[in-house]
């Protein structure tokens, strides 16, 4: 039963922290847009659009159990890049806070590969997953 509390914990807040985030682009997309453009990264309005729908993606995976392991692994690239591209050590300098930014996004990243390994649980779960073998989809 701790285990099963556990995991589903961990599920909601995985899937809430993308869900916030996401919550927060639709809010305010021209800001988002803005801050994509400040580290000089092309189409930043196409771009955050894309991120707001990635992280309502990832939150549905991670509140169903639907593609789990496949939304904890993007997941992982996903903060990875976030972390270097927002926060990374060209930043460091003019605001050494950056650094815990940085560093926060690992915490992150280590509790996603966690995931990654360990699956969705058993409990509350869809469990679908792609077949990699095949290409096509299958229930866990």
């Amino acid at each position: 039963m701790t285990k099963t509390a556990a995991i589903l914990i961990a599920r909601l807040i995985f899937g809430g922290a993308f869900l916030m985030a996401a919550c927060f682009k639709f809010a305010d997309m021209g800001a988002t847009a803005g801050y994509i453009a400040s580290i000089s990264f092309p189409a930043p309005l196409f771009f955050a659009w894309v991120a707001a729908f990635f992280e309502v993606g990832l939150a549905l995976a991670f509140f169903t159990g639907a593609f789990f392991g496949e939304a904890a692994v993007l997941s992982v690239a996903y903060v990875l890049f976030l972390a270097l591209a927002f926060h990374g050590p060209a930043r460091w300098e003019g605001n050494p806070a950056e650094f815990g930014f940085f560093v926060d996004h690992f915490t992150f990243i280590a509790g996603l590969l966690f995931a990654a390994i360990h699956g969705p649980g058993e409990k509350l779960t869809l469990g679908w997953r792609i077949d990699w073998k095949t290409f096509g989809l299958r229930r866990a």
